[in-house]
């Protein structure tokens, strides 16, 4: 099955515009201010042909994100602790910190360039990853972005939530045909500091980790490989995007005005 509308190019030709090897460059824990500088020098230098493309593996310590759509009725309690930075990126607010994978591919994308098409490859690698792990229900919500599993799956550890449930979650900006930001897998993180957002801007579902999914502890280094394959497959058209989609739900982003500059 295909994509859910027809993408500027055939699925199994690569969007990106080089066919240079990516330059992974793992980096631990990175600050998340310190990241987005990092991601914004390269990104400005792959516009010029300074550099390659690159992807970006790390992970965060405790940090809210607020992307361009989020709302006040969003934002976590004033006294709460967990530093919050307004970004450049679409949607709304979300949570990073350590136990969860976070990638940033710092991608020139062939012309045309394909937004929609490149969000449906990078959910395409998660979904490939995560089932592999043993996460065999994963897919899409139709309307909203990130990796899902339905509320049908019984998860193995009984602490999981029951709805359907983002294991996953996507944020991106394309500035000059780049791509910046990315994804953010839940692998053994806590949930706790979702409970005080309204997360992604979506109040009728939950977040859930790979750990709490198979009942064992996955690790973010586990997740690296398998999900870096996929990825760099799926930007290539080799990990064709298909189907995946179990429901549909209301976009909780449409229509909102930006978020206020700070």
């Amino acid at each position: 099955m295909t994509a859910p509308r027809d993408p500027f190019f055939p699925a199994d030709k690569s969007i990106r515009a080089s066919a240079a090897p990516i330059d992974v460059r793992e980096l631990g824990l990175v600050d998340y201010q310190e990241a987005w500088d990092i991601q914004a020098e390269l990104a400005a230098k792959r516009a010029t042909d300074e550099v390659g493309d690159t992807i970006l593996v790390l992970e965060h310590p405790s940090t809210y994100t607020a992307g361009k759509r989020t709302q006040p009725e969003d934002m976590p309690d004033p006294s709460n602790p967990v530093p919050v930075v307004g970004v450049d990126r679409g949607g709304r607010i979300t949570w990073h910190g350590e136990g969860q994978l976070v990638v940033y591919p710092i991608i020139k994308l062939a012309e045309p360039v394909d937004v929609v098409d490149y969000v449906r490859r990078l959910e395409e690698a998660i979904i490939e990853a995560v089932r592999m792990a043993g996460v065999e229900t994963a897919g899409r919500i139709d309307g909203r972005s990130g990796v899902w599993v339905p509320a049908t799956t019984k998860a193995a550890d009984p602490a999981a939530p029951t709805r359907d449930r983002k294991v996953a979650a996507l944020g991106i900006r394309i500035t000059r045909g780049v791509t910046m930001h990315g994804l953010s897998l839940n692998c053994n993180n806590t949930l706790e500091h979702y409970g005080h957002i309204v997360a992604c801007g979506i109040d009728d579902a939950d977040v859930t980790t790979m750990s709490l999914e198979l009942g064992r502890e996955v690790t973010p280094a586990d997740m690296v490989p398998p999900l870096i394959d996929a990825l760099e497959r799926a930007l290539a058209g080799e990990l064709v995007v298909a189907n995946h989609s179990f429901g549909s739900a209301p976009d909780p982003s449409k229509g909102l005005r930006k978020r206020p500059k700070a």
